[in-house]
């Protein structure tokens, strides 16, 4: 905190002179007087501590005023020490020391509440601060009215060791509803017992992380939170506390949410396990900084607040302190690696349900609540997008003005990109037709100032910044920016910011494809963004997303018709050009054929963020909905691997509408990977007709048939678009349930390029791996190169072997690490000399074969000499190649 110098003369003086006051006052007591004033120190606690006896006993009057001081603070000593000696009967002494310290401090003024008594004040002054939170459109609404209950999955929900089973497989990993229960949870015991001081609290932007973390804060205040675990709780917007001018510590921060500055902060301070920090936003942090400028140990030390906040972070400062950090999903390693021990939790939005009650709260007539609602699920991707809160603001405010025109959605695209793009669109629509340029001059300055805020890290700007525009008072401002006002030292500070983070990452974007007549960023400012986003993650991940969704052709027309300027096809040159050299960049050395497991958290969070960067590039490329640009930008990047992800069902969206558009040769890989738990719990049935479908009447068989998709579905159906390049699938570790395996048989009897598929370790059930022997049977499969890894599966790779004799593809298979019992030899030999069976490579490498089993495989070698098996007791061949997983 950056306080006056005459401010901090004035706490020394003070303390200077409560100290002496102590010291006159103990000095006078007889050895007598200081024994009796010792034991009732003893007995006198504050707050429900007291100092130690062992640190009384003995001690002279100078070590009882140290001792005071370090345990109470200078100027609380001072009533504690009064109280004490008038319990002592030592009233002549207490007596003189009141009138000492009200000549020389003044009036009881001066005098800090005890915790005890502070507590309740503090909690009137949150509910009152925090009653009513600002509306997007500037109105004040009280905040349980405002907030809407999203759903919340503790880690583990989206466990990558639960992999692609069906969801109830994880019951009790399901998402919760944001109430007061599932608040209590974040901090509740783990299965070991224990309580986490650090809760990590994760979403995409947009998505209602602050506004659960005000929540929280507020239900505190009113008791329903935390009860007899946090005396106090603190709420620190990271961001602000970055761009704050000169030192805070933190102590000041928590003077500053206090009320009337009169805090007892050094009593409040020793007893950090009762204390709750609500870090907002603590993705924006740069990274840590080198050792010279190490994270703050002392709660009173003046420093920069990214190492004020750092130290909190690390527990370096207040280690016994509770956490709430909120912060987007990207490059979680990075972010996890500075927080000790962390809870992590994810904010995953509305359900279904909820997205329908959001849109009756915003238009709360029925009809025309309903009428919306509909519109928009018909718009099945569109829908979807609407899981994030203010993306649903933004889809329910423009219809809201097209359904007054008379309108419709229908021009509403598929991307994020495409909704905030409609929703300026809609704005200047709506202007007169007069106003038209003007408008369109101040939206230009409006995307500059958001490029120059993000680059610099900033997300407030003075009234000199919007004058230097010339965007204060106008339209646009009143539309996009809202304001703040700051108490200062001498006047009030008037502050601007967009209405939310993400419109400024959406103008800033915007900015990069925009001719201003000569004040257009330089001809290298796209490349030079996204050299500076190498990992496309940080303050930086949703601009550059923003920015390849603009790259659609549409969209681009959409810019130049809407902002009246002319959009450069340089920029969307410059963009796929990068994207081709990223993947040349992250081609591994020519001979590598499998990446070790790293080891280390340092190499493993790093491992993490490169894993994170090849989802997030597919999140960019599915923004330009533009199938020709997605298939030329593959082309660098031969390989798509995703290791160790959970994928959500927006995720899958997006990976399935790359795969649908990838050139000719493109490989996937998916290892270890999870998804998600389904939002909704299925209805149960009445008991009726619980009890006629287990009496097996019509309805019951008409059930079975009907199967349900697998959360694959979309993928291995893009994977038969004739447009569709891929021509490698490897699945690795993935848990694939039958359903999964029902939908990848269909696929592979249609897949037009699906040459090679590898299933490693994937914890298949017999019936799984029967329905995928009958898709690489099909006639239409195309399947040449094989590779199965289930060592649990025995007698079940019957099947599979049968489906050799009837494919007319398949000609490489791996068995490598399965174990074949001799009846299964057997079996396999005699398929192997069969006249259909065009198999020309075997891999048995790490099987354990039977004296009878390895004669039976050299009776088939000399029938078929054409046909290579590999085996150590074998002739030695070269294993095939094409099959990388980490294993």
């Amino acid at each position: 905190m950056d306080q006056p110098e005459d401010f901090q003369s004035g706490a020394e003086f003070r303390a200077a002179t409560a100290r002496e006051l102590l010291q006159r006052a103990l000095e006078n007591l007889s050895q007598e007087h200081l024994k009796r004033f010792r034991h009732k120190l003893r007995d006198a606690p504050q707050d429900g501590r007291s100092i130690p006896w062992g640190r009384l006993q003995g001690a002279d009057a100078l070590n009882l005023v140290e001792e005071l001081i370090q345990f109470y603070g200078p100027e609380p000593a001072l009533d504690v020490t009064r109280k004490t000696l008038k319990r002592a009967d030592i009233r002549d002494v207490a007596e003189q020391l009141k009138e000492d310290r009200l000549k020389r401090l003044g009036p009881s003024s001066s005098s800090l509440l005890s915790v005890s008594e502070y507590k309740k004040k503090y909690r009137e002054h949150v509910l009152q601060q925090h009653a009513k939170v600002k509306e997007r459109n500037a109105r004040s609404v009280k905040i349980n009215k405002r907030f809407t209950k999203l759903l919340i999955a503790r880690e583990g929900a989206a466990s990558v060791d639960g992999a692609l089973g069906p969801a109830d497989e994880r019951e009790t990993q399901r998402a919760r509803r944001s109430d007061t229960h599932t608040f209590n949870r974040l901090f509740g015991r783990d299965g070991e017992g224990q309580r986490p001081l650090t809760v990590l609290l994760q979403g995409p932007a947009g998505i209602g992380k602050t506004m659960a973390a005000k929540k929280i804060l507020y239900d505190w205040a009113a008791g329903k939170l935390y009860h007899g675990q946090v005396d106090f709780a603190f709420f620190l917007p990271c961001r602000e506390l970055l761009e704050r001018p000169g030192t805070c510590s933190l102590a000041g921060l928590i003077l500053d949410q206090c009320p009337g500055r009169s805090a007892p902060v050094r009593l409040l301070l020793a007893r950090a396990e009762r204390l709750l920090f609500i870090l907002d936003g603590a993705d924006e942090l740069p990274p840590p900084a080198p050792a010279d400028a190490a994270p703050c140990t002392d709660p009173f030390e003046e420093a920069e607040g990214a190492r004020v906040l750092s130290g909190l972070m690390g527990k370096t400062l207040l280690p016994g302190a509770r956490l709430l950090v909120t912060a987007r999903a990207t490059a979680p390693g990075r972010l996890q690696s500075r927080l000790c021990s962390p809870q992590c939790a994810e904010v995953c939005g509305f359900s279904d349900k909820d997205k329908k009650k959001y849109f009756h709260k915003f238009f709360r007539e029925e009809w025309l609540a309903e009428q919306a609602y509909r519109s928009v699920k018909e718009n099945e991707t569109l829908f979807a997008l609407c899981f994030v809160p203010f993306v649903c603001w933004i889809v329910c405010t423009v219809l809201r003005q097209q359904l007054d025109l008379g309108q419709d959605l229908s021009r509403t695209s598929k991307t994020t990109t495409s909704v905030y793009l409609f929703f300026v669109a809609s704005f200047l629509s709506s202007a007169p037709a007069a106003d038209g340029p003007q408008v369109q001059g101040e939206l230009r300055k409006l995307c500059r100032l958001a490029r120059e805020g993000l680059l610099g890290h900033r997300a407030q700007f003075a009234e000199k910044d919007l004058e230097r525009l010339q965007l204060r008072g106008s339209k646009i401002q009143r539309l996009f920016l809202s304001k703040k006002e700051l108490p200062g030292v001498l006047e009030t500070e008037v502050t601007y910011q967009f209405m939310d983070q993400s419109f400024q990452e959406f103008f800033a974007a915007l900015s990069y494809l925009l001719d201003d007549k000569g004040d257009r960023a330089p001809a290298d400012s796209v490349g030079a963004l996204l050299r500076g986003n190498a990992e496309l993650h940080g303050h930086l991940a949703l601009t550059t997303r923003f920015l390849f969704g603009l790259l659609n052709t549409e969209r681009m027309r959409d810019v130049e018709r809407h902002f009246g300027c002319v959009v450069s096809e340089r920029v969307k040159q410059d963009v796929l050009r990068w994207v081709q050299d990223q993947g040349h960049q992250r081609a591994a050395p020519e001979g590598t054929q499998e990446t070790e497991a790293p080891e280390g958290r340092e190499e493993l969070e790093e491992d993490e963020d490169e894993l994170n960067y090849v989802l997030e590039l597919l999140y960019c490329l599915y923004e330009t909905q533009e199938g020709a640009f997605v298939s030329q930008a593959l082309r660098g990047l031969p390989e798509l691997a995703l290791e160790r992800v959970c994928l959500s069902r927006m995720d899958v969206v997006v990976l399935s509408y790359c795969i649908r558009c990838c050139p000719e040769g493109q490989a996937l890989r998916l290892v270890s990977c999870g998804l998600a738990p389904a939002h909704e719990k299925k209805k149960k049935k009445n008991l009726m007709k619980r009890l006629h479908g287990s009496l097996g009447g019509s309805s019951s068989r008409a059930t079975m048939k009907k199967t349900q998709a697998s959360p694959l579905r979309s993928l291995f159906e893009a994977m038969t678009d004739q447009h569709c390049g891929l021509s490698s699938l490897t699945l690795c570790r993935c848990k694939l349930s039958d359903s999964v395996c029902r939908d990848l048989s269909e696929a592979l009897r249609a897949a037009p390029a699906l040459t090679e598929l590898g299933l490693l370790q994937n914890g298949l059930s017999e019936a799984g791996l029967r329905v995928l022997s009958e898709g690489l049977a099909w006639p239409q499969c195309r399947v040449r190169k094989l590779r199965v890894q289930q060592p649990t599966l025995q007698e079940a790779l019957h099947y599979l072997i049968g489906a050799l004799s009837q494919s007319s593809a398949l000609t490489s298979l791996d068995l490598s690490d399965c174990q074949l019992p001799e009846p299964v030899v057997t079996y396999l030999c005699r398929v192997l000399q069969q006249s259909g069976c065009r198999l020309q490579t075997l891999s048995l490498t790490s099987v354990k074969l039977s004296a009878q089993s390895l004669q039976e495989l050299r009776e088939v070698k000399k029938a078929k000499p054409g046909l290579v098996i590999t085996h150590p007791l074998l002739e030695s061949h070269p294993p095939p190649t094409g099959f990388n997983c980490v294993l």
